[in-house]
């Protein structure tokens, strides 16, 4: 791991952290480093180990080696300190089917010793607003669709204040417009100072509400980082539009780039290399009289940089 922020810089931080079951390695010494106050996606093909890393942050499950910390504490040594200020839905919500939406969150808070039992209907009808089921409140539970399943489980995660919310694919279920008020939510919880650590496959969410990512491929964490840091360490890709095509092949191949017909008989594309600078292939196209309608160079997408990393393809809506 970097040294690049105090230990309590981050909600959560690993060394070398390890899962074996039997003779299977399910997740393979990882280091994440999730900066405090961040959105971050926790991003993987199926089976690539992120539930499974997730229950060993919560200390659902034992570690094979490694170590964890959750909000600068070390876990599951201070589990009982910690866990009170971590809200949590992992692996789909639980509840009681023949109990109301209002009754199952209410025993859910009285599970709680730290809650106080004064203000539990307060807490309770807040959290109910708060993912849109005041509506459903007093509807059976075994009555409620996927997605309202999926809500009541976000509400339990929300009943308190919360320094860090763990979210296992928050989104399961939801039609789009819960999916959009989900998305809300999260953005909401992180400017209030929450961090949001989200599991997920969809691509297409996390880049819209994510300020930071890390790519699980096989049990191996491949990258991390801010989305930025994420899309500038992807392909970048260089567009010539020019009615002289072959004339500009030739320039572009000159300069050790590999030109391609995309998009129309006079737009060439190729990938354009770190050490070779937009401005000096338009010069060498003006210098060999190439008229040039257009050039443009853009970073590698987000998607792009996963394929790439993970070998395997995402689900890319939303």
């Amino acid at each position: 791991m970097t040294d690049a922020a105090a230990p309590d810089g981050y909600a959560i931080r690993t060394d070398g952290l390890r899962k074996v079951f039997r003779k299977q390695h399910a997740v393979k010494g990882i280091d994440l480093e999730v900066p405090r106050g961040s959105v971050y996606g926790f991003l993987g093909p199926n089976g690539s180990g992120k539930t499974t890393t997730i229950r060993m942050l919560l200390g659902l499950s034992s570690a094979t080696g490694g170590s964890v910390e959750l909000l600068g504490r070390r876990v599951p040594e201070a589990l009982l300190e910690v866990l009170p200020r971590v809200g949590a839905l992992v692996e789909g919500p639980a509840s009681y089917p023949y109990l109301s939406g209002r009754a199952n969150l209410a025993r859910f808070d009285a599970a709680d010793p730290t809650t106080d039992p004064r203000t539990r209907a307060d807490r309770v009808a807040s959290a109910l607003d708060r993912v849109g089921l005041s509506h459903a409140a007093d509807k059976k539970a075994h009555a409620y669709s996927l997605g309202m399943k999926q809500r009541l489980g976000l509400a339990n995660a929300l009943l308190s204040p919360r320094d860090l919310l763990v979210l296992d694919e928050p989104t399961n279920g939801l039609d789009p417009q819960g999916t959009r008020e989900v998305r809300n939510l999260i953005r909401s919880l992180a400017d209030d100072g929450t961090t949001v650590f989200v599991s997920s496959h969809l691509l297409a969410e996390i880049e819209q509400v994510c300020t930071h990512a890390g790519v699980m491929r096989a049990g191996e964490l491949v990258a991390q980082g801010s989305l930025d840091e994420l899309r500038s360490a992807g392909v970048r890709t260089l567009t010539v539009r020019t009615p002289d095509v072959g004339q500009a092949g030739s320039v572009l191949t000159r300069l050790g780039l590999t030109p391609r017909h995309e998009g129309g008989a006079d737009v060439l594309v190729a990938e354009l290399p770190s050490a070779v600078l937009a401005e000096d292939v338009t010069a060498e196209l003006v210098r060999a009289d190439v008229r040039v309608r257009g050039i443009t160079v853009g970073g590698g997408t987000l998607e792009d940089r996963f394929v790439a990393l993970t070998g395997e393809g995402f689900d890319v809506a939303a």
